[in-house]
């Protein structure tokens, strides 16, 4: 693995030791956001913000946004994130000395983009970019909206919360129908319900799923642009959907809440 090698996985990329640590001195140092879940139980702090890391150098490996020296001893990046005063933050690493390395970098500190550590770079990367056109992330209510109800039950009842995911499946999916029509109501009235979200390379919108309160949002309902309608065959917890549409930018909490 060499210095201007960009592996899929941030773990390959660079040795970070005491991730949970860096985590937090991320969050502290950028913009004050929730980064954690609040319907599913997870082992670390701020797991909205780890996973947003991961998946951002990822996405920057794609495309190669990552500034290496002449001389291969430091790199950096940048995480899309800023700070109070709108100063984009990077995250620098420098060069692996362990004998045993099984990854060119090791992590050196996050840095805002004014800081003396930045200038040995002659380039500042930019950003993770995921769409060229916009349209793609405002749901055309124009179009059909085709739903497998029966998939979306028969894949994922287990997401469903008490006692919808013991309903019989049938009657599920009749009361599934009716949810699914007020979500498409909602967005009709109000565009921004539809929130984008970036999943395995490409971009999908997310409906909210009201299953007993309707200024409660239960599930997010996964639709995909197929060009002349859209398509849902799978829904997602709240947490796992807040993870997807985080990667694009802060989702508006009118309905998605982490």
């Amino acid at each position: 693995m060499g210095p201007r090698d960009f592996p899929e996985n941030l773990s390959d990329f660079a040795l970070i030791p005491r991730m949970e640590e860096k985590i937090n001195e991320l969050s502290a140092m950028a913009e004050n956001e929730d980064w954690e879940y609040h319907n599913t139980t997870s082992d670390i702090e701020r797991p909205i913000l780890l996973n947003y890391l991961k998946y951002t150098y990822k996405r920057l490996a794609e495309e190669r946004k990552i500034s290496v020296t002449d001389d291969d001893k430091w790199s950096c990046w940048n995480t899309g994130l800023v700070t109070t005063r709108q100063e984009p933050i990077f995250v620098i690493f420098e060069e692996n000395k362990f004998d045993n390395k099984t990854s060119w970098w090791h992590f050196y500190s996050f840095a805002r983009k004014g800081q003396y550590e930045m200038s040995k770079f002659s380039s500042l990367p930019d950003i993770a970019h995921y769409f060229d056109d916009p349209a793609q992330l405002i749901f055309d209510v124009r179009k059909e909206l085709r739903v497998n109800i029966e998939h979306i039950i028969a894949d994922n009842k287990q997401r469903f919360p008490i006692p919808y995911n013991t309903m019989d499946d049938f009657q599920l999916q009749t009361f599934i129908k009716g949810v699914i029509d007020n979500a498409k109501e909602r967005v009709r009235r109000n565009y921004k319900t539809a929130i984008p979200q970036y999943y395995r390379g490409r971009n999908q919108l997310l409906l909210p799923l009201c299953l007993s309160n309707p200024a409660t949002a239960d599930l997010a309902l996964v639709v995909e642009n197929l060009g002349a309608f859209y398509r849902a065959s799978t829904c997602l917890t709240l947490d796992m959907a807040y993870n997807n549409a985080r990667q694009l930018a802060r989702p508006d909490r009118d309905w998605l809440q982490p």
